[in-house]
Formats: C-alpha cells, structure tokens, sequence
C-alpha cells in the first residue's frame, strides 16, 4: 500500500507547519460527508498514534491511518495554482465516482 506527493505539495506542506511552527506532517484521511459518501479530511500531525502509517516523499511527512488507507490507496497529492485559486487536488485511483460540486466521492 501507498500514498505519494508531488514536489509542489510537499513544498505547500512544508510551508503550512513552518508557518505553524510544529508539527511532523500532515494527517492525511477521510470521513463520511456529501452525497457521495466520503470527503477527505487534511490535519497536522504533532505525534504518531499507533495505528497510523508514515508515507515520505520530499522531505515530508503524510501519515494515514489503517482504517483510511484503503479508501487512499495509490493515491497521489498534489498542490496546484490555477489563476487566483490554490488547492491540494487529490488524484486517486480509487474513486468511482464524485458528487456534482466535487466535495465528495464514493469507492
């Protein structure tokens, strides 16, 4: 099992907990929401439980927890500037389908 970043959002991620000024990584994971079922669901990280895996790519950390990972299995995070709206995009292989609005998907 896998989750990657992008060299952008890890440079994002990077800046976010300096600019907190603690942390470890970014919590990476999902809940139930939306008409579609599930959203993702973005957290600092300050300290592994244990249930969590670490994922590392460029120097940061993104950390899941077991009973997320196989809904985000694969996936990989990025962080994209399109004209004035900046926004990690989650591409993720397994999703089947999203909402209309995008804030959801289901597996």
């Amino acid at each position: 099992m896998s989750v990657t970043l992008t060299e952008s959002a890890a440079r994002q991620i990077k800046k976010q907990l300096e600019k907190r000024g603690k942390g470890i990584g970014l919590k990476l994971g999902v809940r139930k929401s939306g008409c579609s079922g599930y959203a993702y669901a973005l957290d600092y990280a300050d300290q592994l439980q244990g249930d969590e895996t670490v994922f590392e790519g460029h120097g940061v950390k993104l950390i899941v927890t077991q009973d997320d990972l196989p809904y985000i299995d694969g996936m990989e995070l990025d962080y994209r500037r399109e004209g004035i709206n900046e926004a990690f995009q989650f591409n993720n292989p397994n999703v089947k389908a999203t909402c209309g609005c995008g804030e959801s998907f289901s597996v």
